[in-house]
């Protein structure tokens, strides 16, 4: 059995220089310090538009950050012909991924920006998503979604809840062959319409919460380092427990504030 020092995660993030709007590096930045307080040594691996196949082969989590529909356009193609081969065998391998705001709604069949251009997706999620017009309000604030216990990592906190941020034009449309990644508490969701949030396909998650994230939702954080060990080294490895005093209060303040607790 290898020893904990000797445990290593390698995290793609997708286009880090197009794909990081409200804080979203933050999820990057929560990941690696918790692999660090767990002698887990973890690197960063930027996946951009001069990234070879292998180096994508070789990453433990991916990571999508948020977008406008400008970048989106920019980055589409590349995404679709180079990257969309070698992303679907890493979802199909079960490595784990988060995906926020814009990322996911390139991982659909298709997304329409606002001003009507349709831009093609990887297919990977059974889902669209479309921008209904410049003139509809965007969906802005907190939001409070509850979750399943699927998340729940073994001798670590766990809450039902996720919180975080939303500020999205485009609505998403869940197809059969995804789940939502929960139900909506507070806030739009996915479109304001069926109360879902987010979308799962195998390891992946895709949510509209930004905040970032991972830094009031450390059960999350902690799901995708335990899945990518479990996949990376073939069996289940025990996570320490970290103190998270702070982010379990603001994760509980943003619930009792928003009359959740």
């Amino acid at each position: 059995m290898k020893k904990t020092k000797e445990l290593s995660i390698t995290i793609g993030w997708l286009y880090p220089e197009l794909m990081s709007t409200y804080g979203d590096r933050g999820n990057v930045l929560v990941l690696q310090k918790r692999c660090d307080l767990r002698n887990i040594k973890c690197r960063i691996q930027p996946i951009d538009f001069q990234t070879p196949e292998k180096d994508i082969k070789a990453i433990d989590i991916v990571f999508g950050g948020g977008a406008q529909d400008r970048q989106q356009g920019i980055l589409i193609e590349d995404l679709r012909k180079r990257k969309g081969t070698v992303l679907k065998e890493v979802l199909e391998k079960n490595i784990p991924g988060l995906f926020v705001c814009g990322s996911p709604q390139l991982l659909g069949h298709f997304y329409t920006t606002s001003d009507g251009k349709k831009l093609e997706g990887l297919g990977l999620f059974d889902m669209e998503s479309r921008h209904p017009g410049i003139h509809t309000p965007r969906c802005i604030g907190n939001t409070v979604i509850a979750i399943s216990d699927a998340y729940k990592v073994q001798g670590l906190p766990y809450r039902n809840t996720v919180v975080g941020f939303e500020n999205h034009g485009g609505r998403t449309y869940l197809g059969k062959g995804v789940k939502p990644f929960g139900t909506v508490i507070v806030g739009n969701g996915n479109n304001g319409e069926d109360k879902t949030e987010g979308a799962v396909y195998k390891n992946w998650i895709a949510t509209y919460s930004h905040g970032p994230l991972l830094a009031k939702n450390p059960h999350i954080a902690d799901f995708l380092i335990a899945k990518a060990l479990e996949v990376k080294y073939k069996k289940k490895i025990t996570l320490k427990e970290l103190n998270d005093t702070l982010m379990w209060k603001a994760h509980d303040y943003m619930l009792k504030t928003l009359g959740c607790l």
